[in-house]
């Protein structure tokens, strides 16, 4: 038996999901459905689904399967669009809103133009970090050296002079599914420029090359201020857009700061509970 589930499209920075509101279309298998409609051609064509509903412990929360069906801790371009989704959507009236993930309570902060929301900053909470001097290990063929960082999911950001010609497609499952990272890892190449703007591509866990990654612009921040190549605060140039991600020195916090855009709504004709 079919049933109809409308749905919203959205992208941070190029990165995009397909948005449900579970309140009002439960969903008992959302890894079948993220797997199913993030498809291209015969789906939506997304990195994944965002489960957005009420909490009990904060004002909203948020559950994301990437496109190959595996649940995700955190993301940090979905964190903004849910907060430009349940305020554009009229389900609060607050710019100040805190979600429930599975790595914690996060708090967004709206920027307001025009009655809707054009940008969110997220307070990604304490990053977790490695040896600044690095994990070194081989894969597709070479040796890496990456600094780990954890923003509530797992990270290895390697730098180097040539982020454009990694064979993103060879290298990052590679690394993503190396023995040293037996919950697999998210991996980011990154440089520095001469503006103290941080360049980033970014292979993300379970969904593969993406337009940008919110906590993986957050690591990658924060490993280029470990390694003395940033300063506390830079811009994180990804592919599909550009993120301002602060390092606050008071509070050990990170603050990400990014647009939040919706592309369409749709509905979708699904057998999927």
């Amino acid at each position: 038996m079919t049933r109809i589930i409308n749905f919203t499209k959205m992208h941070g920075a190029g990165n995009d999901y397909i948005y449900v509101n579970v309140d009002r279309y439960p969903l008992a298998d959302p890894g079948r459905a993220a797997v199913e409609w993030s498809r291209p051609h015969t789906g939506v064509c997304s990195d994944g689904l965002v489960l957005v509903s009420r909490s009990d412990v904060a004002d909203f929360a948020m559950r994301i399967f990437n496109a190959d069906g595996s649940e995700a801790m955190m993301c940090g371009n979905a964190s903004r669009c849910i907060g430009k989704y349940v305020y554009d959507n009229h389900l609060t009236r607050n710019t100040t809103v805190t979600l429930d993930t599975l790595s914690g309570i996060k708090v967004l902060r709206l920027h307001v133009a025009g009655g809707r929301v054009d940008a969110v900053t997220v307070d990604m909470g304490e990053p977790a970090v490695g040896s600044r001097d690095g994990l070194s290990l081989t894969a597709a063929g070479r040796e890496w050296r990456g600094v780990v960082v954890s923003m509530g999911n797992p990270h290895l950001v390697i730098f180097t002079d040539d982020v454009e010609g990694i064979d993103l497609p060879v290298v990052g499952p590679a690394i993503e599914c190396h023995p040293l990272f037996p919950g697999r890892t998210n991996v980011e190449f990154a440089r520095v420029g001469d503006d103290g703007s941080i360049r980033m591509r970014v292979w993300e866990r379970g969904s593969g090359i993406t337009m940008a990654c919110g906590t993986g612009a957050c690591a990658t921040a924060v490993a280029a201020c470990l390694t003395g190549r940033a300063g506390r605060k830079a811009d994180v140039v990804m592919d599909g857009g550009r993120l301002t991600v602060e390092w606050d020195e008071a509070t050990g916090h990170v603050l990400m700061t990014g647009g939040a855009v919706k592309v369409f709504d749709g509905t979708i004709e699904t057998d999927i509970d």
